[in-house]
């Protein structure tokens, strides 16, 4: 009678701690949303690619973990505007259970998603948007900025082309966060490496139009004109600037460019130019391989932020399982305690204040007679190690960083 009594309170007990270890799992199951620009400027670089991407990290985490709880997807068209991420991201995170709010290109929609999602303990993570503002005074203890920022590309892209003789610049600049975090950041390179500032311009966001604000840049006589946009409006500008004859007497630079860029202008109006990247999918063997499988669902290959939200996701889902748990601060401690090894960083760490750290690239987009092979577009002019890539800790501005 008391080894009945005694198996079946056993019984009781390890049910009680199995269901207590389920419970740790909200519903059993974890829910990724993907609120990216499906139909806007930066549709190619980011949009359905990045859904493609998240899809292939979730079926890669099942296939490989197995985990005990299931990985669900849902995902929207921020069209670019803050108000409309926002409700988005609150409608989800409180009636549809969503855990975590992912992609985000736009530093305009991502600053307002992470605010929503700190108020109510949800992770965000962040591939497509670009202002260093998300890791310093905008910074909190959910929120990873994953795949680039302005800072990094300044860093490489302005250094490298005022070193080889781009001393005088003139900006033409995207009027919203992103755009002015990008001529900030550049114009101090490009101070610090020896050259000048002559003049800026901002323009609406996105434009089509830019005949104006390049006429404006062409009276500067500035050698360069920085690029300070991204997406079709980088796209649109290069192909005015040669149609109104500005190149090549002045060279322009493209601070923010993607693969998706470079294969739309085609490699005769993209030749020579220097750009900054987080990702190739030609670099080596693993990029190739996985980029191969990306561009069977999508008949492109990969830019840097749909390889990094696959990467993000992927590292996001890694750190519930080992954690036990999807509550967004203990899964955080775990994401930021375990180095990031895949194709797409090697030994990169999120720091205290959020950001993401990886080796990045500086390329050059080839002429068209040395592309040997689709979507062959880039020399590797120079790997820039994580510590020299991002904003050091000791300059960051974020509250969470201990100085």
């Amino acid at each position: 009678m008391h080894k009945k009594l005694l198996t079946a309170a056993c019984a009781a007990a390890l049910a009680l701690v199995a269901g207590a270890a389920q419970a740790q799992i909200s519903g059993n199951v974890v829910k990724v949303g993907v609120l990216t620009d499906m139909s806007g400027t930066y549709s190619d670089l980011a949009g359905q690619g990045t859904v493609v991407a998240t899809q292939m990290a979730i079926d890669d985490f099942v296939a490989q973990e197995k985990p005990a709880f299931k990985v669900e997807m849902i995902s929207a068209d921020h069209q670019n505007k803050a108000d409309i991420a926002s409700n988005k991201a609150r409608e989800w995170f409180e009636r549809e259970g969503v855990d975590v709010a992912t992609e985000l290109v736009t530093t305009s929609t991502a600053l307002a998603v992470m605010k929503v999602a700190k108020e109510m303990n949800r992770v965000t993570l962040m591939s497509g948007p670009g202002s260093t503002a998300i890791t310093n005074e905008q910074c909190n203890d959910l929120t990873v900025h994953y795949t680039y920022d302005t800072y990094a590309m300044a860093n490489g892209t302005a250094r490298a082309v005022t070193k080889q003789g781009g001393k005088t610049w003139f900006f033409l600049t995207a009027d919203y966060a992103f755009g002015h975090s990008l001529e900030k950041d550049s114009s101090a390179v490009v101070t610090a490496s020896g050259g000048k500032v002559v003049g800026s311009v901002r323009h609406p966001f996105p434009a089509s139009d830019f005949s104006s604000f390049l006429l404006q840049a062409q009276a500067s006589g500035a050698q360069i004109i920085g690029l300070a946009n991204a997406g079709a409006d980088t796209t649109n500008a290069i192909k005015q600037a040669a149609e109104f004859g500005i190149t090549p007497k002045q060279q322009l630079a493209g601070l923010l460019m993607f693969i998706s860029d470079v294969h739309s202008l085609g490699l005769k109006n993209a030749q020579s130019m220097y750009l900054t990247t987080g990702f190739y999918w030609d670099l080596n063997d693993e990029t190739r391989a996985w980029s191969k499988r990306f561009f069977d669902k999508q008949k492109r290959m990969p830019t840097m932020v749909q390889a990094g939200q696959y990467s993000s996701v992927l590292h996001y889902l890694k750190a519930v399982k080992a954690a036990g748990t999807d509550e967004a601060q203990k899964v955080m401690a775990q994401m930021k305690k375990t180095p990031v090894n895949d194709f797409f960083a090697k030994n990169g760490q999120i720091r205290d204040d959020g950001r993401m750290v990886h080796d990045m690239y500086l390329v050059q987009v080839k002429k068209p007679e040395e592309s040997k092979y689709p979507w062959d577009y880039y020399h590797v002019r120079q790997t820039i190690p994580a510590a020299e890539a991002f904003q050091p800790l000791s300059e960051s501005r974020c509250p969470l960083v201990k100085k």
